[in-house]
């Protein structure tokens, strides 16, 4: 039987949320194929996260434990991976479209002598020959194209948010061993000091307030800011993002861009202010429990996605809405 197998990520000693999507869409595929669906996880200790993660229905967790693995290193997590994927012989390889996998999905396929297709929103099997089929944007967000993956391993990594994931179940795969050879020799980089970045995870807040051209200059998002910190005191994480004509203009740095070019977000409330609703914004956000839209343009496309509609200038509606929270708050 062929297998379709993950490359699980471990964070703080537990499941990275993205092992959730990855089996989500590795039941999908295999649902298709009939294949069957695995999990690798490479660390130091991992045999709790191990368990945690068998719990989720796959039909075999696979782990790596050695002490040279406890933190990321390309060079040594690569070769113990093409160890395991020698062992395994996985059909499907699927990644995170994180800096693991990206750092470590070219290299291996390389090694693999297979082909990597990058940055999927979407994942099919093909019914003709059963080869695997990955959509992704190109072109800078203006064209989806579909890439059949070549080579005896077919692999892709995956960008987030993009795949339901998958519920914990009662049945929980097996759980094996396998063995590497690796050590200090194979590094070719020695890690001086890990930074922490200082970045905006739009994928993981509970409401995003986002501005496009249409609050007219940047001064308009410190509107925007008030107005996160407003909604701040009773829904928890609320970060301000924006679309890409906003980064396109200088007004806010790409970390912040939502869309197929940007994050890919799926929050519990989504605000746009001044957003047009082009498709590849409406990609990037369209998911979103709740969307409520402020526009001048009553015809715009975001209203066509919207729970709840405002056709007004945002100068009027924002400063509303704060004194509001402030009485109710």
């Amino acid at each position: 039987m062929k297998e379709v197998l993950i490359l699980g990520e471990v964070k703080d000693a537990s499941l990275d949320p993205r092992i959730l999507e990855l089996l989500g869409a590795g039941k999908k595929l295999t649902e298709a194929s009939g294949d069957k669906l695995s999990v690798l996880l490479m660390g130091d200790r991992v045999e709790d996260v191990a368990e945690a993660a068998a719990s989720y229905g796959p039909d075999s967790v696979y782990k790596i434990e050695h002490p040279l693995l406890e933190r990321f290193n390309a060079d040594l997590w690569l070769a113990a991976l093409e160890q395991a994927c020698a062992e395994i012989k996985p059909s499907i390889l699927l990644m995170s479209h994180s800096f693991i996998g990206m750092e470590l999905g070219p290299r291996l396929a390389y090694r693999l002598d297979s082909r990597l297709t990058t940055d999927c929103i979407d994942l099919t099997i093909d019914s003709e020959d059963g080869r695997l089929l990955g959509t992704k944007p190109v072109s800078g967000g203006n064209a989806i194209c579909v890439f059949k993956c070549a080579g005896q391993t077919q692999m892709v990594t995956v960008r987030g948010n993009v795949f339901p994931p998958a519920e914990s179940g009662n049945a929980g795969g097996a759980i094996a061993s396998i063995n590497v050879t690796i050590d200090k020799s194979m590094s070719r980089l020695e890690s001086l000091e890990i930074v922490e970045e200082d970045t905006v995870a739009l994928d993981k807040a509970n409401v995003v307030i986002s501005g496009g051209a249409g609050l007219g200059d940047e001064d308009g998002f410190e509107m925007l800011e008030e107005l996160a910190e407003a909604l701040g005191k009773s829904f928890g994480s609320v970060m301000v993002g924006c679309s890409r004509m906003a980064v396109d203009k200088g007004w806010m740095s790409s970390d912040h861009q939502i869309g197929l070019t940007g994050t890919i977000i799926a929050p519990d409330i989504y605000v746009a202010v001044g957003i047009s609703g082009a498709i590849q914004h409406l990609v990037g956000m369209v998911h979103s429990k709740k969307i409520i839209a402020i526009n001048t343009d009553p015809s715009c496309n975001i209203f066509k996605v919207a729970d709840y509609g405002i056709v007004e200038d945002f100068e009027q509606v924002v400063p509303a809405l704060i004194k509001r929270l402030e009485e109710v708050l």
